[in-house]
Parts: C-alpha cells; structure tokens; sequence
C-alpha cells in the first residue's frame, strides 16, 4: 500500500483527509508542521506528501524547499493543500517544487483524484527510466553491436570475452549490496523493508551509504548507474519463496 505524508497544523482537517485516504486504501502518518515532517522523512520517506503552507515552526514552503534539497526528496510527489490561493502564493509552490497545488476548501474526492495521478505519473516515469537504462546498457544484443574493446596488450578482444565479461564488484557490503538490487528494481523503501525483513529506517540507513559510496545523489541516477555498469537485478528463484 502506498505511504502518505500529511503535513498540517489543523487537527480536524488532518483527520478528514486521513478518513478520505484510508478509504481508498492509502496508509496515511500526519504531522503538524514541516520541522517534524522532515524528520518522519528522514526515518521513512512515503511515496508522496500532502502539505498546507500555513504552520508554526516551519511553513509548508521552507519544508518543500528543504526537502527538494535532499537527494532522497527530489522525485517524491508533492501537493500543497492551503487557504493561500492568489496567483503569486501558487506560482511560488510550484517553482519551489510542488507537483500540484489545491485551494482550500476543496473536495475529498479531487484531492484523492490528484494524489492518484501524481502517484500514477511517478510510476510510469520510474518504468520509462528503467526501460531507457536497458536500451542505453551495455548488454550485447540491445541496440547493435558492442562497443569493441581492447585487452592489456593493444589488441580487440574476442565478441565472447566481451559477452562474458562481468561488471565490477560494487563497494558495498553485503547488507547495502541487497539494498542496491532492490532498489534498482523499483521497489519503494517500505516494500524493500518487507522484502529483506529489516526496517525502512535500516532501509534508508543503507541507501544513503550506497549514494554515497557509488557518488550519486538519488535513487534516478542509482538505477541510471547500474545500468550503464552493467549491473543487472537477478532473476527472481522461482522456488524461492516469498
């Protein structure tokens, strides 16, 4: 199930957002300010962030600003929900960051309408990059013929010792190594927590050693690099179980 954030000071409109979203299945954390919300983001990232702009501590725009500064915040879908609805209030929200951006008061349903497509338009662009990277990577047979290469002693080597070739040994551990192939598969933090039986926060701990052991800030240019390394997911053991 998909994880959303709710970031609002005013309990009553958390609590009938929450209601809405948990009937369409969504599980639903709520905060009351962006300082905490950044927190919860930092132990869990959700798969988007519904946020008003209005709140003590810190506003929804400084907490937006901040989060598409983090590496891990950049792709994740985010829409304001506030009373603030002039033209400038708007056209701030998106070019600080925000996907979206709905007009209190609104309708349940509309919202649930617009997480639904922002959540749909992260997964087709999360499909698209990993179809791309498997054109783009080096595997023999994807596009033409492979780029010839050369051995120690000046001469092309053999199509077969090219085909066989294997891509460098990653500098992760074993724990961060699992993490890497769950990530470039897609899954989400939470799903790989439940796939490697550890928690998201381990999860998070581990991406964030592999961002920064592989010189990459997110999770887009993670799955670009393995695939032009040629780092490939294994094939799932069909008798493996689950």
């Amino acid at each position: 199930m998909k994880r959303i954030l709710v970031v609002d000071d005013d309990k009553i409109l958390r609590m009938v957002v929450k209601r809405h979203l948990e009937q369409q299945g969504y599980v639903v954390e709520e905060v009351t300010s962006g300082a905490e919300a950044l927190k919860v983001f930092q132990r869990d990232p959700p798969d988007l962030v519904v946020s008003d702009v209005m709140m003590p501590q810190m506003d929804g725009f400084e907490f937006c600003r901040r989060l598409r500064s983090n590496p891990a915040g950049k792709l994740v879908p985010f829409i304001f929900l506030s009373s603030k609805g002039e033209l400038d209030d708007r056209i701030e929200g998106h070019a600080i960051g925000a996907d979206d951006y709905l007009i209190k008061p609104f309708e349940p349903l509309e919202l649930v309408a617009k997480i639904e497509a922002q959540l749909e338009r992260s997964r087709r662009i999360h499909a698209e990059m990993i179809r791309l990277m498997q054109q783009l990577s080096p595997t023999p047979g994807i596009q033409g013929n492979p780029t010839p290469s050369v051995n120690p002693e000046g001469h092309s080597a053999p199509s077969e010792e090219i085909e066989n070739r294997e891509p460098d040994p990653l500098p992760l551990t074993p724990a961060e190594a699992r993490v890497f192939w769950e990530v470039i598969q897609g899954y989400t933090n939470k799903q790989i927590a439940g796939r490697l039986f550890i928690s998201p926060r381990t999860v998070q701990t581990h991406l964030s050693h592999i961002l920064s052991k592989l010189e990459v800030e997110n999770r887009a240019q993670l799955v670009r690099f393995a695939f032009e390394h040629g780092y490939h997911p294994p094939e799932e053991d069909p008798d493996k179980p689950m």
